[in-house]
């Protein structure tokens, strides 16, 4: 099949600008699972990347796996990668996060 193409899941938190132009997330951090498409723009580069879903929620990459391409239907593709990102310290947080529902 010449249409596969190597799939990841990426992991990320819901982000929004606060008053002072800083991204922020809720104190509730919640955890959801992305996947890269075949029209997926930009590229992905390390964690704390922010990327754009196809509706417009601006999220912050807390994790990514290497994922299946027969599995890639049972995860949301998102739309695109900026070339922004969260603080070490926000990427620290939602990090251990991550760990902490992964257990």
């Amino acid at each position: 099949m010449k249409d596969k193409y190597p799939v990841t899941c990426f992991y990320g938190v819901p982000i929004k600008l606060d008053n002072s132009g800083h991204y922020i997330f809720n104190t509730e951090i919640k955890i959801h699972a992305w996947r890269n498409g075949k029209h997926t723009k930009g590229k992905y580069l390390k964690l704390g990347q922010l990327f754009l879903t196809e509706n417009n929620l601006l999220v912050a990459i807390v994790g990514a796996t290497k994922l299946s391409f027969k599995n890639r239907h049972n995860f949301v593709p998102l739309e695109r990668f900026t070339k922004e990102f969260i603080s070490d310290e926000m990427l620290e947080i939602a990090i251990k996060k991550f760990k902490e529902e992964a257990v």
